[in-house]
């Protein structure tokens, strides 16, 4: 299998939806007390940080990209 590349955004938004989605579980099955008005604010909060986060990764690798690009102009 290739490599692919770290996408760090992309690993904070799978983890943040799967603590949402275990939150709904176990409410759904009775052992814990989940309101909506929490869950919702959780899951569209991490979303927003997990874009952030690509949107920083994105604009450091395209910086090191045109700096190596740069350099071998030279």
């Amino acid at each position: 299998m290739r490599r692919h590349e770290f996408q760090p955004g992309r690993l904070i938004a799978g983890l943040v939806l799967g603590a949402a989605g275990v939150l709904y579980l176990l409410d759904a099955a009775g052992e814990a007390d989940a309101p909506w008005f929490l869950v919702l604010p959780m899951a569209a909060g991490g979303l927003a940080f997990a874009a952030v986060v690509g949107m920083v990764t994105y604009a450091v690798r395209r910086d090191r990209r045109e700096r190596i690009t740069e350099s071998s102009d030279r």
